[in-house]
């Protein structure tokens, strides 16, 4: 990862036009190639950003000031980051990220999704919990009453971040000729509307879970030992 302080000047073009005048901001960039432009403040939230896949070119502008120039590979979407000054300029190896490890609810609803995959539509079954890939386990593996692969991210409160790890666990795992291809479902007790409209342009399925509902499926009252 590499981080860059600097006064710096953000211009988006493409699906829309976005303008971030000069101030002192916190770049980053991503090992896929993801480039983050954050304030001092507003939380976790970038100011903007451009997603992996994309392409990172430096050079100078006219005026002979450092200029960034992202491109996205699949859309003509740009984003244009003049320089003015730079104030640090460091690079991190982090390394393979183990995950994240679940807890409470979402560790429970996972539990009770792969022993209940219907509820994430009819013929599902589960082929593996916490299946492995590159940069991360994907929550389920799953085969559709058709065979095909499904890969199924949980969360409790589905948001676009959620969206944006499954696909890249998606373009990872279809890059292997025995899984691929692989379609995914992103299950959640909620999903908010930016959620739901990335991952639909995106070709995920949106799963809403009623976890009391899979909690009286699974009561502890009716079983045997």
């Amino acid at each position: 990862m590499r981080l860059v302080i600097a006064r710096c000047q953000v211009d988006y073009a493409g699906r829309l036009a976005a303008h971030l005048p000069m101030a002192t901001r916190l770049l980053m960039v991503k090992a896929d190639g993801s480039v983050l432009v954050h304030a001092d403040g507003g939380s976790y939230k970038p100011l903007n950003w451009m997603s992996h896949p994309c392409k990172l070119i430096e050079g100078f502008n006219d005026e002979d000031q450092v200029e960034w120039i992202v491109a996205a590979h699949k859309t003509e979407d740009t984003l244009r980051i003049t320089i003015e000054e730079i104030f640090q300029d460091t690079a991190h190896d982090l390394g393979v990220d183990p995950g994240l490890r679940k807890d409470g609810v979402e560790k429970h609803l996972q539990e009770l999704l792969a022993e209940h995959t219907t509820a994430l539509g009819a013929g599902m079954s589960l082929v593996r919990r916490e299946f492995m890939t590159a940069i991360g386990p994907v929550d389920l593996l799953c085969k559709d009453a058709d065979g095909g692969s499904v890969a199924v991210e949980i969360k409790r409160r589905g948001d676009i971040d959620g969206v944006e790890q499954l696909t890249r666990y998606l373009e990872l795992m279809n890059r292997d000729p025995a899984l691929r291809p692989v379609r995914g479902i992103f299950a959640a007790q909620e999903i908010k509307p930016q959620a739901r409209t990335l991952a639909v342009d995106r070709g995920i399925f949106c799963v809403l879970v009623d976890y009391d509902a899979l909690r009286g499926i699974d009561d502890p009252s009716l079983r045997l030992f």
